[in-house]
C-alpha cells in the first residue's frame, strides 16, 4: 500500500533550489544599473522616432550638435559600453 510519505531520495528539492537562485546567484540592479537601462530606453525611442518619421527628439529639443545634445548621445553610448560590460559578467557568472 502507497504511503502519502515518499522516501527523501524521491523527492524533488525545489524549496533548496529557490532558496538557492535568490540567495547566492540573483542580484539586484544597482543605481548605475538602472540609469544605464533608462539611457538605453531613451535612446532606442529616439533611434525609433529616427527610423520611423526621421525625427530626431534629443536634436529637435537640445539643437543639433551643441554640447548638450552631444552629451546626451555621448551618454547614451556609455551606457550601451556598460551593458555591454553587465552582460558579460553575467554570462560568466552563469556558466
Amino acid at each position: 500500500m502507497a504511503t502519502m510519505n515518499a522516501p527523501v531520495s524521491d523527492r524533488r528539492h525545489i524549496p533548496e533550489r529557490r532558496t538557492i537562485i535568490k540567495g547566492k546567484h540573483a542580484s539586484r540592479m544597482s543605481a548605475l544599473d538602472w540609469v544605464a537601462m533608462a539611457l538605453m530606453i531613451i535612446g532606442g525611442l529616439n533611434w525609433g522616432m529616427v527610423g520611423l518619421y526621421n525625427i530626431d527628439v534629443v536634436a529637435t529639443l537640445f539643437g543639433t550638435q551643441t554640447p548638450v545634445s552631444r552629451t546626451i548621445y555621448t551618454a547614451v553610448g556609455i551606457a550601451a559600453l556598460y551593458s555591454l560590460y553587465t552582460a558579460s559578467k553575467l554570462a560568466t557568472r552563469r556558466s
